[in-house]
């Protein structure tokens, strides 16, 4: 016979059939809808069908029996989707009907696209060309050795489930190929599938070792599971769902490490596939050599899994500790494992006890919004015997190693509910309660979804862990943040919010804390009096903090009190000493007290160790005041003694701390004439930048310390 006329001259792919005319095997190439395009002369001889006939005839409906066509038909729509195949199949042929035949079924692409596919067929048993089964079972068990050969090779999961499904899949000439492993006792995962219905890999993306199945049933008894024909696999698992129409073969090949089940290999092969026994067995070896790699690939993982999480421990660790700030810890505990261990992450606190989120990290910064809607509209139950609040009141983790669509459904209260949930893609996930000195100080929640990770318990154990390390730090931010804010609160209160607007008088005043806290112990005030007097005192109480603080603010009202009874700065500090002997205070402060009488021209100045005041004359001059060397307030046996000098209009007063003139590498003397010929600098209308220059040029920039300065300048009459 001739092959089909009018014969295309090319086939789809530049294949050039005249290539195939004289072959002895039975070639059929059919366009996308599986009609025959083209037919060689052993094709029609092999199914007595005339070139006219075979024309534009469904191949399937053309060639197979009734019984196989399901099976057929699989076969053809796999290689017009685009992907090869070879096994045996039961055509109907010239000589014997219904006869086995080794078929391989290969795509025709035409400008990278599928256009349709070449079929050859080759009868099983003797030929002419001494072909048959024992050819077929060898072309198979020498791909299947190939397969065993890369998986030795394979360095992670994902290169032996591609191996398994794929390559596997193929040389063994099985439509469906599948790779379940398990996760813990009682769970098994899809790790990979290629074939199948529609949907079944999500619906099979994890199921129970118990649940009867032929997966199930490998794993449990560590023996392979073969099922010949539709009947036998109905019988044995009626609830099992058909992958196709027509006849069918399944075998699962349990993956054993030693006598452990990890996992198996499931085979569904189109037709009635009758497996040798050296089949099997390279089966069987293929199975073991898949196990070994697996068991390889698990033991590098957690290899490589440990020596990250105690790299990303230590890292974290460091970012920690590395602020204060209460905010910015919450920020980076929630942002440090994602997306190395978690795709999302969530920290919520208790507040007034409500867990309020105040943290939130996520790999796709779209499903922040997401998450945070799905909390607003649908909060955690307070009551629930699961979730964050369960967790904080317990104290005590969750795992939940599998959220399946199941569990999903059962825990959201309406349909729109479930699309959020669904929507975030939640697979996996770790509750655990942050904890610092025996106080749940609430939860932090990582969800794994996209990237697909299922958490364990050694997941767990490091979860806790770095927990543990958060609620350590989120404990001492909040005692800093406490901290701070006291401080804070003290200071605003020991600190004028703004000096007063005398009459006749032009005053300024510069601030700058130093330490960690911004809390320092330096304080100043400017307090009018009657009779046009005015009163300028600046202190220093040593130390910062809480503590600094709450000394200003006793010193502070003090001065203030002492002022209002008598303002003569010999009777303040004199009743200073007094409070101080009394009630054994035991901070270390010094004082300059300054009273400045417009109407006599002068100051009257007492110095407890302060530094002395300066002044800068209208005419340009600048004098320092002397001191008088008395010490620190509370200082027994000391007789306090004033200085009274000349002030005159015009006349500028600069009284500060030692933050302003002291440096590390000289004496403070040298500060002080520093500060002396800074001082022809307050000059001009706008006082306040004029002390801000003086305090830039003569401060230590170096040093981290508390820094007041108050300038009085009487005005001229206008």
């Amino acid at each position: 016979m001739q092959p089909l006329e009018p014969r295309p001259p090319v086939l789809p792919g530049q294949l050039d059939s005249s290539l195939l005319d004289d072959l002895p095997m039975a070639a059929t190439a059919v366009d996308r809808q599986g009609k025959v395009i083209y037919a060689n002369a052993a094709a029609t001889a092999l199914f007595a069908q005339p070139p006219e006939q075979l024309s534009g005839a469904d191949l399937v409906q053309a060639v197979f029996e009734e019984a196989e066509q399901g099976s057929a038909q699989e076969v053809l729509n796999q290689a017009l989707g685009g992907r090869a195949w070879s096994g045996d199949l039961s055509m109907m042929t010239a000589t014997e009907g219904a006869s086995l035949a080794h078929i391989s079924c290969t795509p025709l692409r035409r400008d990278g696209q599928v256009a349709g596919a070449l079929v050859i067929a080759q009868p099983v048993g003797p030929s002419p060309t001494g072909g048959g089964h024992d050819s077929s079972l060898g072309g198979r068990l020498t791909r299947l050795a190939r397969v065993a050969a890369e998986l030795v090779m394979a360095d992670d999961i994902e290169t032996v489930t591609k191996i398994v499904i794929n390559h596997a899949g193929d040389a063994a000439g099985a439509t469906i190929a599948s790779l379940s492993l398990l996760v813990d006792p009682d769970t098994l995962v899809l790790q990979g599938l290629r074939g199948g219905l529609e949907g079944a890999a999500s619906r099979w993306a994890t199921f129970p070792l118990a649940a009867r199945t032929p997966v199930g049933d490998a794993v449990r008894t560590g023996r392979q599971v073969l099922l010949v024909g539709k009947d036998q696999i109905r019988e044995t698992y009626p609830d099992l769902e058909s992958a196709a129409p027509g006849e069918r073969t399944m075998i699962c090949l349990p993956l054993k490490i030693l006598a452990r089940s990890i996992g198996a290999v499931s085979l569904s092969f189109p037709g009635l596939r009758h497996l040798d026994s050296a089949e099997l067995e390279f089966l069987g070896i293929l199975a073991d050599v898949c196990a070994q790699a697996l068991d390889r690939v698990h033991a590098l993982d957690e290899a490589a899994d440990h020596a990250r999480k105690l790299t990303f421990l230590a890292d974290a660790s460091a970012e920690l500790s590395s602020s204060l700030d209460y905010q910015t810890t919450l920020t980076k505990v929630a942002r440090l494992a994602v997306p190395h261990f978690a795709d999302w992450c969530a920290i919520a606190l208790a507040e007034d006890g409500d867990l309020r989120t105040l943290a939130v990290a996520h790999v796709d910064p779209q499903k922040v919004a997401l998450a945070e809607e799905l909390e607003r509209s649908y909060p955690p139950g307070r009551d629930a015997d699961q979730g964050s609040y369960h967790v904080f009141r317990t104290g005590v983790s969750e795992l939940i190693p599998e959220i399946s669509d199941e569990m999903l459904v059962a825990g959201t209260e309406d349909d729109e509910h479930l699309r959020l949930a669904r929507e975030l893609n939640l697979r996996s996930a770790l509750v655990v309660p942050l904890i610092a000195r025996g106080k749940v100080l609430g939860v932090i929640t990582w969800v794994s979804g996209d990237q697909g990770r299922r958490f364990g318990r050694a997941d767990l154990t490091f979860a806790e862990d770095l927990a543990r390390r958060a609620g350590s730090a989120i404990d001492n931010a909040q005692l800093h943040s406490e901290t701070l804010q006291a401080a804070v609160r003290l200071q605003h209160a020991v600190l004028p919010d703004r000096l007063p607007e005398v009459p006749g008088w032009t005053v300024a005043a510069h601030y700058s804390p130093g330490g960690r806290t911004q809390v320092g112990g330096d304080f100043y005030d400017v307090v009018p009096l009657e009779d046009a007097t005015m009163a300028v005192f600046v202190g220093d109480v040593m130390g910062r903090g809480v503590v600094a603080a709450a000394a200003m603010a006793t010193m502070r009202a003090a001065v203030r009190a002492y002022l209002a009874v008598d303002p003569d700065p010999e009777v303040v500090m004199h009743n200073l000493d007094v409070m101080f002997s009394r009630y054994d205070i035991s901070q270390l402060v010094t004082l300059v007290c300054i009273l400045v009488d417009p109407v006599r021209d002068e100051l009257r100045v007492a110095n407890a160790g302060h530094p002395p005041p300066v002044i800068h004359r209208r005419g340009g001059d600048i004098e320092q005041l002397a001191s008088p060397g008395e010490g620190p307030l509370g200082v027994p046996g000391i007789d306090r003694t004033s200085v009274v000098v000349p002030f005159l209009e015009g006349d500028t007063l600069i009284a500060f701390t030692d933050g302003l003139i002291e440096r590390r590498t000289e004496d403070i003397d040298a500060g002080q004439r520093r500060l002396v010929e800074a001082c022809g600098g307050l000059v001009g209308p706008d006082l306040s930048a004029a002390l801000e220059e003086l305090v830039d040029c003569v401060r230590d920039h170096t040093r981290n310390d508390d820094l007041a300065a108050v300038v009085a300048r009487r005005t001229l009459p206008a």
